[in-house]
């Protein structure tokens, strides 16, 4: 059992929706007290409202360095420290390689890779301080471990960030601060049930467990990385997936045994 995170205090990046909202609801209920940033003031409005009086909002876009600092001075006024962030914030919007301009190009890894690295840099003065902390990114399997067509630049914003966790991890390591990921494989957030089920069926059907993840999955692995039960693990990523990346074709998938 983890030992107690009650009254510890965790910024959450695109905090209001999908598997940030997961990790708020968890970091929430395991006792911390929450910012939920996301880039509607609303959104993050209604997630914060919903998750209780421990969880307050904030807007801004990761993409944008003086964002990212009023984030963390938010944090610290409201609080007077940092223990956790989850740089969580992600777009995804599929373009194929012949139809991609660069200014989609940039907007991905602005968001997703330049957004990780701002949020990042601007709590690293509190943790600091404290000689302590806890970063969790959410990477994906998709670009590290497995590709997939019209995501080609968010593949390459994943695979960057785990790139970027292993050299932090070292800088980071003298001030008893540890960066890890989490690497989800196909989870079930609000934005799939407009896909239709035949689409989910077909999502299922190739992962071994029969079935897609949950934000919880996702959450519970990231608590794990915030406790001091991690204190000794740094620089690693966890892939999540029920077994999604392990299958050598679809073939391996058909010579499954049949659970009784």
């Amino acid at each position: 059992m983890l030992q107690s995170l009650a009254g510890r205090v965790a910024i959450v990046t695109g905090g209001s929706k999908g598997i940030g909202r997961g990790l708020s609801a968890r970091f929430v209920a395991a006792g911390l007290n929450v910012l939920v940033v996301g880039r509607s003031a609303a959104a993050a409005e209604a997630a914060a409202t919903a998750l209780g009086p421990t969880a307050v909002p904030f807007a801004a876009d990761v993409a944008s360095e003086t964002a990212c600092e009023a984030m963390v001075k938010a944090a610290l006024a409201r609080w007077g420290r940092i223990d956790v962030l989850a740089a969580n914030a992600g777009i995804f919007p599929a373009a194929k390689l012949d139809r991609m301009t660069a200014a989609e190009f940039d907007q991905v890894i602005d968001t997703n890779l330049k957004g990780t690295f701002l949020s990042i840099k601007a709590v690293l003065p509190a943790m600091k301080a404290a000689k302590t902390g806890r970063i969790v990114v959410t990477s994906s399997i998709t670009g590290p471990i497995t590709g997939y067509p019209g995501w080609a630049h968010y593949g390459a914003s994943k695979a960057g960030q785990l790139g970027f966790v292993r050299t932090a991890a070292i800088e980071l390591a003298p001030y008893g601060i540890t960066i890890n990921a989490v690497m989800p494989g196909n989870i079930r957030t609000e934005g799939l049930d407009g896909l239709g089920a035949d689409y989910i069926a077909k999502m299922e059907g190739s992962i071994p467990m029969k079935k897609l993840g949950s934000v919880a999955d996702i959450a519970n692995a990231a608590l794990f990385f915030a406790s001091d039960e991690a204190a000794y693990i740094t620089g690693q990523g966890l892939v999540i997936d029920g077994g999604q990346v392990l299958p050598e074709s679809l073939m391996a998938l058909e010579e499954m045994d049949v659970v009784d």
